[in-house]
């Protein structure tokens, strides 16, 4: 995997986690498939349609992948459902090689943190998994806004917390909705590339 990083002096690095920092894309899309059809889903997830999908709190991703297929469904009950699914999968993840590489070494003089649509519990427990979470100091999480992405606030607090301009932080990112939050918070970004868009 080659990383396109662009020329500038950064002050802080951002990191999105799931599909960026960590190969849990595949793992979240097993959950979901599963907790989807416990509530009335007749056919496999599309999983263009999850993957579009990258990055917005999983609350929001229950209703729309309901009002997607038609389903009228409890979304937090889904939403729990979903996570009790997702962590028995977790220990399963994979580095994204490449870029934790990067995040270690600019850890070492820079400022970095997490902007993750997953919630608080489920990022703190993939990040101490993966044997990241003493890199991180800052981590924000849907938790931690009213609006997700692609809404630039996560990106926005992350800087905010780490004490540094939006315009002097570099966000990474693998999915659509991110890229659009990292650019609406006036960064500039990395696409890391996954399988799916």
């Amino acid at each position: 995997m080659q990383l396109d990083i662009p020329a500038g002096d950064f002050a802080a690095y951002i990191f999105d986690l799931d599909g960026t920092l960590i190969d849990t894309m595949p793992l979240h899309y097993k959950a979901w498939d599963e907790a989807m059809r416990d509530v009335g889903l007749k056919q496999p997830l599309d999983e263009d349609f999850f993957y579009s999908m990258g990055g917005v709190p999983t609350r929001k991703v229950a209703e729309l992948i309901a009002t997607h297929y038609g389903l009228k469904i409890d979304s937090e009950q889904v939403f729990h459902a979903k996570e009790k699914l997702f962590r028995k999968l977790q220990g399963d993840a994979r580095l994204i090689e490449p870029v934790v590489a990067f995040a270690r070494r600019v850890a070492v003089t820079h400022p970095v943190a997490i902007a993750s649509g997953g919630p608080r519990e489920i990022v703190r427990r993939s990040l101490e998994l993966a044997g990241l979470a003493p890199l991180f100091k800052v981590v924000v999480t849907a938790d931690d806004v009213t609006h997700g992405k692609p809404a630039p606030d996560m990106f926005l607090l992350a800087a905010k917390l780490m004490g540094v301009p939006p315009g002097q932080c570099l966000v990474f990112e693998d999915a659509e909705p991110g890229m659009r939050a990292a650019q609406a918070a006036g960064m500039k970004l990395v696409r890391v590339p996954s399988r799916k868009k």
